[in-house]
């Protein structure tokens, strides 16, 4: 889901409010300045949502498919973490993949595309990767010792003496 949710940010944010780049806006074809360059970048950007959209859905499918099997929901550390991680992991494959390998974007074409944001983008994604993890794991451990405490008894919890009336 953090994939999804993580391409939705760049998407909305990055393309739509910022206006910064556009799916093929570093591609010599599709100018973001001309009337068919945007045209075709919306379009593409369309198709772009969409992707992240099933990611979201499939997401979501799974997880109530694991609700109806009775599987209990994790904890929000955990799944808050697991969101954050999957959203640098977009921000990682969609750096290196799109901005370094294919070249079709870049963080900021409205400047020419300079390095800098393209390598910010990429540690933010890792910082987004670690904390996600972090967070995650510390939730699972939380859930980990709250169930060590509630499985092993405690001394004032068991007799010391029989009871009255009791041998």
């Amino acid at each position: 889901m953090g994939v999804g949710l993580g391409g939705f940010v760049d998407g909305i944010v990055l393309h739509q409010i910022l206006r910064w780049h556009h799916m093929l806006t570093a591609e010599g074809d599709f100018p973001a300045d001309t009337v068919q360059g945007l045209e075709d970048n919306v379009v593409a950007d369309g198709f772009f949502h969409v992707a992240t959209w099933v990611f979201v859905a499939v997401a979501m499918v799974v997880s109530v498919n694991a609700w109806q099997r009775g599987k209990l929901a994790p904890p929000w550390r955990s799944h808050i973490g697991m969101l954050l991680a999957g959203w640098g992991v977009f921000n990682l494959v969609e750096g290196i993949v799109d901005h370094q390998i294919l070249g079709i974007h870049h963080v900021r074409d409205d400047l020419g595309g300079p390095l800098s944001w393209d390598i910010g983008f990429l540690v933010f994604g890792a910082l987004l990767v670690l904390v996600g993890l972090t967070l995650s794991r510390s939730g699972e451990t939380a859930v980990a010792a709250t169930a060590a405490v509630a499985v092993e008894p405690t001394a004032a919890h068991e007799p010391t003496a029989p009871l009255q009336g009791e041998r």
